[in-house]
């Protein structure tokens, strides 16, 4: 609650002191005009006035208090006062400097009108203003109801204003924090369902694929691969116990490390080695180096493997081909095997290997994935990264 207050008065601040410097400048002006203040002295008291008025102004503009708001009424009451005084003063000249002078004093209205506690000061400003308006104007011959009418309609306007900001800002900030409440719980939410997905492919990619091998006796896998697997997959998980953030340097591999780009000939030895340590044969073709930024190279190699895991475990064969382009902007890998393939339409939403692992995976990093297969053809997969 103070920090709204604070930012309404500062809100009203700025609007009162504009108005205060606006119309003290006025009055200076219209006061060193020949012949409107007959005496040189009261010139001069006016305008030293003015600048005081100018100055409580500026201070109100910086830092809005009780302190500048009284110096502006009693200046601008006190310079009226001098004018009032001062003998021979006739005429419009005269008139539009204590009309400017009113104006000026109107100006504390904005912070005097917001609760109930100022409002009485504001009356009570006020009522001593207009007690000195109408002897100011009859003593130089001005016309009263024109006057009343300035008074009167320069403090209305400004404490209206006053009233409707007191009652405006509070709404619009517990809107706008409603709002901020609104944002950080959907970006939370963001944040936890991209954690969520990431720690199912990290499942899938670990864990799970070990799993499977041990539900099928390690079918295809020598004894040793699998126990080395299985290792790895301990190791990444008392990291996990231990609170560290595993970082994917390929399917089922993860260890800690800090890379901001890597070159892709450098990273693709890992995938190469594990798949040949499997038993399934990869011929590798095409691009030997591509540059690509961190995460969307592991996002690349991860998406890659569990294509190759794919077809060791699904197709029936125990050889594959991946062949690796790039142009300017994109990055390409082909995955082909001819093994059984199968009824693309028929793979269900739900199989994490495809959607997550693959799909979803290179579309975090602005990637695609494509599939063709079809039962008895063989099975192709097509991966594109961007270089940036």
């Amino acid at each position: 609650m103070t920090r709204t207050v604070e930012q309404r008065d500062r809100m009203l601040g700025s609007a009162a002191s504009l108005v205060i410097i606006l119309n003290a400048a006025g009055a200076a002006i219209c006061a060193v005009v020949p012949g409107v203040l007959p005496q040189l002295e009261s010139t001069i008291s006016v305008v030293a006035l003015c600048l005081l008025l100018i100055a409580a102004g500026v201070y109100l503009e910086r830092r809005p208090s009780p302190i500048p708001v009284v110096v502006a009424l009693a200046t601008s009451a006190i310079a009226m006062g001098v004018v009032a005084l001062t003998s021979g003063v006739h005429g419009a000249g005269a008139a539009s400097v204590v009309a400017l002078l009113t104006a000026a004093s109107a100006g504390s209205a904005f912070l005097l009108a917001v609760d109930a506690q100022r409002r009485i000061i504001l009356i009570v400003a006020f009522l001593g203003v207009f007690a000195i308006v109408v002897p100011t104007t009859l003593t130089i011959g001005s016309n009263l109801i024109t006057m009343l009418f300035v008074t009167i309609g320069s403090w209305a306007f400004c404490a209206g204003i006053g009233v409707w900001v007191a009652h405006v800002v509070p709404r619009t900030v517990e809107r706008i924090e409603g709002m901020s409440d609104a944002y950080r719980t959907e970006r939370q939410a963001s944040e936890l369902e991209a954690r969520r997905r990431q720690s199912a492919r990290l499942l899938h990619d670990t864990v799970l694929a070990t799993l499977t091998l041990l539900a099928h006796s390690g079918r295809g896998v020598g004894e040793q691969a699998l126990r080395a697997q299985a290792a790895e997959d301990a190791a990444l998980l008392r990291q996990l116990r231990l609170g560290y953030t595993p970082d994917p340097a390929s399917s089922g591999d993860y260890h800690l490390r800090q890379v901001q780009e890597s070159t892709l000939g450098n990273t693709l030895e890992t995938v190469k080695q594990r798949f040949k340590r499997m038993g399934l044969d990869v011929a590798w073709h095409g691009t030997g180096h591509v540059l690509l930024p961190a995460e969307t190279l592991d996002a690349f190699l991860l998406a890659l493997a569990e294509c190759l895991e794919n077809v060791r475990r699904h197709s029936g064969e125990t050889q594959a081909h991946v062949t690796i382009t790039d142009d300017d902007v994109t990055v390409r890998a082909m995955i082909t095997d001819s093994g059984v393939g199968f009824d693309v339409g028929a793979v269900s939403p739900g199989r994490l290997g495809f959607t997550e692992s693959i799909v979803a995976r290179v579309r975090d990093v602005g990637g695609n994935a494509r599939l063709f297969s079809a039962p008895g053809s063989g099975t192709t997969v097509v991966l594109e990264v961007p270089k940036q």
